[in-house]
């Protein structure tokens, strides 16, 4: 009978350590399958970030002759002559700023009203009609959109509401001139009319996301329904309503084809919301065609660099504000 040999170091009494089971390199995500289920996600994840980068040296590449013939004066300068091979940005920059922003002082209270009212105040019944009625606009294609402004807003404007906007408020910079048409006025309401639906949505499901103690408690003070909504509701939520306002000019800012349509593409700044106007998502659909030169095509690609640059900073300062404005508050307000 033989014996097994004593550990000199082993403790008297200890009892040895089960071995592992076969299993422990699956829990542990060590074996082949996991390793492969990993890479293959991070791949994914980093396809995104790839393609910005990418999009980004392509659009730096074939703008750097524009980049190098004109520097930074290509933002601030207002000539725009492909024949005498000189450009400036600075009409389509500021047609595509006030356009959005315009549009979001239209669509913004528009927006939070509906959610509001569907979230909080609209009867059961008729809650997800409305609220599919809402997210069906944002189904509709771009060109319905500028054909209804063409043939339906412009005439509309023009009958109705420019006529005692002029008399009342013409003495303005904002209202000042004579009103034709197209303009940044109309380009703006069709941007709104776009953006209703976007921000409504989001905005609905932030308010649904906010617990019903909130409510409560405002009630339970002696609030009224209204009260409730608006001391108690909105706060909790309102780094995901920023979010959504954001979305809404992301929106704004990259919107081509309705825009184009109605807001008249004159390469000029004016004050007045009556005139014509330009933006740079514009600009890239009427003239990419047309460019037949090579610092004509630089040129428009480097208004495409300014426009993806817009876009990225407004973003980015977007989730700056939603971080401070969401600091220190419940998790449930940091719904985007």
């Amino acid at each position: 009978m033989t014996t097994l040999p004593i550990d000199p170091l082993a403790t008297p009494g200890a009892v040895e350590a089960p071995s592992p089971r076969p299993g422990w390199r699956t829990l542990r995500g060590a074996n082949v399958g996991d390793r492969l289920y990993r890479g293959a996600l991070t791949a994914l994840a980093l396809v995104l970030p790839l393609l910005l980068l990418t999009l980004l040296a392509e659009l730096v590449v074939s703008a750097w002759p524009a980049i190098k013939q004109f520097g930074l004066p290509f933002v601030w300068s207002s000539v725009w002559d492909p024949v005498a091979g000189v450009f400036g940005a600075a009409p389509m920059i500021f047609g595509t700023l006030a356009s959005s922003l315009l549009a979001l002082c239209l669509a913004v209270p528009l927006a939070l009203g509906v959610a509001i009212y569907i979230s909080e105040f609209a009867p059961k019944w008729i809650r997800q009609p409305i609220a599919f009625l809402v997210e069906l606009l944002a189904a509709i294609p771009s060109v319905v959109y500028g054909l209804w402004g063409v043939f339906v807003l412009i005439p509309f404007l023009r009958t109705w509401v420019v006529p005692p906007l002029r008399a009342t408020l013409g003495w303005t910079p904002l209202f000042s001139g004579v009103f034709y048409g197209s303009s940044l006025l109309a380009g703006a309401i069709i941007l709104a009319i776009m953006i209703v639906p976007y921000i409504a949505a989001v905005a609905r499901e932030v308010l649904l996301a906010v617990p019903a103690s909130q409510r409560e408690a405002a009630l339970g003070m002696g609030a009224t329904r209204w009260e409730a909504v608006w001391t108690a509701v909105v706060p909790y939520g309102r780094a995901g309503l920023i979010g959504a306002v954001i979305l809404g000019l992301g929106r704004a800012l990259g919107e081509t084809m309705a825009v184009t349509m109605v807001i008249g593409n004159r390469h000029d700044i004016g004050l007045s919301v009556l005139q014509p106007a330009y933006t740079m998502a514009a600009a890239l659909a009427n003239e990419f065609s047309e460019a037949t030169t090579d610092i004509y095509l630089s040129a428009l690609f480097e208004v495409g660099l300014i426009l993806f640059v817009v876009t990225v900073v407004v973003n980015a300062l977007a989730r700056v504000l939603i971080w401070s404005v969401a600091r220190g508050t419940a998790v449930g307000s940091r719904a985007l």
